[in-house]
């Protein structure tokens, strides 16, 4: 069984095959991939070695040391928190082979087509249409594997399309059933000639999100993810590890919206009052409380995938950072309202800590909203985590295409 010792051993002869110094970058990112210290948690051959996840950190401070690149993984987060471990749960061979090396390595970037502007917070009332090419059914015990999908319909809120070479995409393959039975989960080629990306200009002026129009696209059935009509329960897996990503990131003491403020308040005693000073010793303290159980539900994912407790993080993680960035605002006073930058950018991160706090207060508002509106997870936590009743859903048993729309 493979250690720390013998973690460490391996690190140290990829650094000696591949000095850092020395190798390209890419070069040297395939090299980890293929050695198994990639995502060491991942099967042998496609980047791991099938050991625990906490053996991650053995590996990852050794190759810091060493001065090695990393794959920059704030560019390529939803390659890593949410379409990788959707694959390697419900992919076949060809496609965790295909697509799992260069989504690791960044040659690749992601993104998710699950949004539309006609479901609101209720994903699965998606109407985007997946038919199959031969005028076949597309029922999960009847569809037979081969041939393609034709896909038409509209998706916003596309973090990264106008970057992304792949999107993960669940879309309407059967209207004659219940909306969540007629789901399928395909992956989707951006460079499709139907793939049509617009940008989305937020409140802070740039167009970080898209919407995304698809006309005619043509998806292989060989790039379906799980079986025909149940897309739902496979992109329950995507959205599960979104939220975890999202509201359970690691994050150093003060890491995060709480680090420039507590910042501000130690550099600049001519700002402080008594009142602001209680309500940041109670952010200051939610927040490291937040911090501190994100760890702990990063430890509960060695033994297996994450449950919906990742919901209440992300639920808490929105709520602090709105009321993080509010405080700032109030803390500077005139100076916190500006905002230097109303430039329409592309950008490829979004950056929280290294902009204005006016930027901070205007770009957390999509917080509660982006991963699951506020409203839907706190439903999931009262129903999943809690325990409570159900709310009443008069159209659970109803065929989609008989729901008002």
């Amino acid at each position: 069984m493979t250690d720390a010792g013998e973690l460490r051993r391996r690190t140290a002869e990829l650094l000696a095959a591949h000095p850092p110094a020395t190798t390209d970058r890419l070069d040297f990112l395939r090299a980890r991939f293929d050695a198994g210290l990639a995502w060491v948690h991942y099967p042998e051959g496609l980047g791991g070695l099938g050991v625990p996840r906490a053996l991650q950190a053995v590996v990852d401070a050794e190759l810091a040391a060493a001065g090695a690149p990393d794959n920059d993984p704030r560019r390529i987060g939803i390659g890593l928190g949410m379409a990788a471990p959707t694959i390697l749960r419900y992919g076949t061979d060809e496609q965790k082979s295909r697509f799992l090396r260069p989504l690791w390595t960044g040659e690749e970037v992601w993104c998710q087509l699950f949004s539309e502007p006609g479901a609101g917070s209720d994903l699965a009332a998606l109407g985007t249409r997946a038919v199959r090419e031969d005028g076949g059914t597309a029922r999960s015990s009847e569809a037979e594997s081969g041939g393609s999908w034709v896909v038409n319909g509209q998706k916003v809120w596309t973090s990264s399309a106008h970057l992304a070479r792949w999107a993960i995409l669940i879309a309407r393959t059967d209207p004659d059933v219940p909306k969540h039975a007629g789901i399928t989960y395909f992956i989707c080629d951006m460079s499709d000639p139907g793939v049509e990306v617009r940008p989305l200009r937020q409140i802070t002026g740039e167009a970080e999100f898209n919407e995304v129009f698809l006309t005619d696209v043509r998806i292989p059935d060989a790039r379906r993810l799980g079986e025909t009509g149940d897309g739902w329960r496979v992109a329950q897996t995507t959205l599960m590890n979104e939220r975890v990503s999202i509201g359970g990131m690691r994050l150093p003491r003060e890491g995060g919206m709480i680090g420039p403020v507590a910042k501000t308040w130690r550099e600049r005693p001519e700002l402080r009052t008594h009142d602001l000073h209680q309500r940041l010793l109670k952010l200051w303290v939610e927040s490291e409380v937040s911090r501190l159980t994100a760890e702990r539900l990063r430890q509960q994912l060695v033994a297996g995938q994450p449950g919906y407790e990742g919901s209440g993080m992300k639920l808490a993680f929105a709520r602090l950072n709105q009321e993080i960035s509010g405080l700032e605002v109030e803390l500077r006073g005139e100076e916190g309202l500006l905002y230097d930058d109303w430039t329409m950018r592309r950008p490829e991160l979004v950056d929280f800590t290294g902009r204005d706090a006016g930027y901070r207060y205007l770009r957390a508002k999509g917080n509660s909203i982006e991963g699951g509106t506020s409203e839907v997870l706190l439903n999931i936590v009262a129903e999943r985590v809690l325990g409570l009743p159900a709310e009443p859903r008069t159209d659970k048993d109803v065929a989609w295409k008989d729901l008002a729309r």
